[in-house]
């Protein structure tokens, strides 16, 4: 997934640089460089967020965390992977399947690339789908973790 984000990341930064110069140079832009740019965008952002769920290095505030008891800390990281996953599965897999499904069913395509957005949304279940992966192994780890400190 990384080397993934990597390439799409470096698509993004051509993209742009192409239309900057394109810009400067040429004095006119190619219009499919602007809706580029936000479709990598959109993927970019969506699977960096399942990225860093993976890597649990998501935006957290731990400063209440960190003052809790082992125990109380077992609880509410399993409720907070809970919580991501719920989100996860009704909001982004749900949800993103339903925007996808009807998207393609209506056969709406971009303005200026003509590809079918439904292909832009799908990002979204498949990245939802991995956040909940990424959650339930958290979860079992959590687990696996308490396990071994309460022997």
């Amino acid at each position: 997934m990384e080397v993934f984000l990597v390439f799409l990341f470096g698509l993004l930064v051509i993209d742009v640089l192409w239309q900057v110069l394109s810009r400067y140079f040429l004095k006119g832009s190619y219009s499919f460089t602007e809706e580029l740019a936000r479709f990598l965008l959109i993927w970019l952002s969506v699977l960096g967020a399942a990225y860093l769920n993976a890597r649990r290095e998501h935006l957290s505030m731990d400063f209440i965390y960190a003052k809790l008891s082992k125990r109380k800390k077992f609880y509410l990281s399993v409720f907070g992977e809970a919580v991501i996953f719920l989100f996860a599965f009704l909001v982004m897999l749900v949800g993103g399947s339903n925007l996808v499904f009807t998207t393609m069913r209506l056969e709406q395509l971009s303005g200026t690339l003509q590809i079918p957005l439904g292909y832009v949304y799908s990002i979204l279940p498949l990245s939802g789908f991995l956040i909940m992966c990424f959650s339930v192994y958290h979860i079992l780890g959590f687990f696996t973790e308490h396990k071994k400190k309460a022997l």
